[in-house]
């Protein structure tokens, strides 16, 4: 039974993880024992402290080899513009790379304006930012700050929606104010606020309402139905519903030019081996759709832990598979007239890069070609290099194509946007 949107989000999970850290007391010395005396019990090892709930390695295998896996971290600061490693990345032939902007600390979501201005999204810090073209020139500002991961940035018909932590906020008549925006105002608060997958994409659907995730809180949960889904919401912030289930962590989505239907991402579960579940590529075709997480993982696999009692049958399969632990994140349908023909409608993902593999995977960006019935026909690597000796360069985050055709993509690791173009390269601003 669903519950409505409204009810509390409390949150109950297969056992606690919640208690106190035991501290193993020093042994006394003890007195010469006589002859009927019990020697006493060998004293037992300190207990482990608790993993706080939401953390990633909470069942992590107890391997030698899986005990060295754990969140890969980024430099702290945005790198240097000339530090970049765009020297690294390649691209098939006929396309270019370049620097498009520097020096945003932690730079995720695009959004672009009417009027061309690029706005940036954080995680880990709490900016917002804004790449604006003046005079020829390109140059970046602070448009908000001291909000809580406001991760998701969204633009329509003047104003700018940022998707922090658990609400959603706006500025009206951005580009009007950029020099000096106002306070974001909230419009929607009714978000849990786990730090678990707490992050959140937004965007504004053909239907001109608000879509934001929300994502299980944790690994591998059993949670309420305020958690794990897809809403979207009116503009202003009421009305407020469901429209996939089922949904692990999804940190972006786009809608099909043609048919209209949303596509999005979503993270597979951690820690079941090394090579599943995929990550997927999901469509939903009407509202309220299920696409199994925590029960059923990339359409075929019943999760070892819940999966008890379901079968993947009763769910939405993913229309694609986007690769093990890859973390694909934004993505975008690519409508532009730059590129070649056979990337018209094409989807490009960013694909952050997996943390819970030996081998690293991801870490690129890859171009996602449909058949006519809008399953994937295939996924190929399209921007590579940011994944070196099994080591990241750079993290690919979202994607977003400009008015001309050329195709950007940010880098949190590095705190940077690139601009990907096709044809004879044109110098940055």
């Amino acid at each position: 039974m669903r519950i409505h949107l409204s009810a509390p989000c409390s949150l109950w999970l297969a056992g606690a993880f919640i208690g106190a850290l035991t501290l193993g007391a020093a042994a006394q010395q003890p007195a010469e024992p006589g002859p009927s005396a019990t020697p006493a019990p060998a004293a037992t090892p300190a207990a482990a402290p608790a993993l706080p709930a939401g953390s990633p390695l909470i069942g992590r295998p107890g391997s030698e080899a899986a005990a060295k896996l754990a969140p890969v971290n980024g430099p702290p600061i945005a790198t240097a513009a000339d530090k970049l490693p765009v020297t690294k990345l390649k691209v098939p032939a006929g396309f270019n790379v370049e620097v498009y902007a520097a020096g945003m600390a932690n730079a995720r979501s695009l959004a672009q304006s009417d009027k061309g201005t690029v706005f940036v999204g954080s995680r880990l810090v709490d900016k917002v930012y804004a790449i604006v073209d003046k005079d020829g020139k390109r140059s970046v500002k602070i448009i908000a700050s001291g909000l809580y991961r406001p991760n998701g940035v969204a633009f329509h018909d003047g104003t700018l929606f940022i998707a922090e932590l658990s609400k959603i906020d706006k500025i009206d008549k951005i580009e009007d104010v950029i020099d000096n925006p106002p306070k974001p105002t909230t419009i929607y608060d009714n978000l849990p606020k786990d730090e678990a997958h707490g992050w959140k994409f937004i965007a504004v659907g053909p239907d001109n309402k608000l879509y934001v995730p929300v994502g299980q809180p944790g690994n591998n949960v059993l949670h309420d139905d305020a958690h794990g889904q897809i809403r979207r919401i009116n503009l202003d912030g009421t009305g407020a519903e469901v429209v996939a289930y089922g949904v692990r962590n999804s940190v972006g989505f786009d809608w099909d030019p043609e048919t209209k239907q949303m596509y999005f991402t979503d993270n597979g579960r951690d820690w079941m081996s090394e090579d599943v579940p995929q990550d997927e590529l999901n469509r939903v075709t009407k509202v309220g759709e299920d696409f199994g997480a925590p029960y059923c993982y990339q359409g075929n696999i019943s999760d070892p832990d819940f999966g008890w009692g379901h079968s993947c049958s009763d769910y939405t399969p993913p229309v694609g598979l986007m690769g093990p632990h890859v973390a694909s994140l934004g993505m975008r349908f690519y409508t532009g007239n730059m590129f070649p023909k056979s990337y018209k409608d094409a989807i490009f993902v960013a694909r952050h890069g997996s943390w819970n593999r030996t081998h690293k995977a991801g870490g690129d960006v890859a171009v996602v070609k449909l058949n006519k019935d809008g399953t994937v026909k295939s996924v190929e690597p399209f921007l590579t290099g940011f994944l070196e000796d099994n080591k990241y360069v750079g993290r690919p985050v979202d994607v977003m194509q400009m008015k001309d055709g050329s195709l950007l993509v940010s880098d949190d690791w590095n705190g940077a946007v690139y601009r990907v173009s096709y044809g004879k390269k044109v110098a940055s601003k």
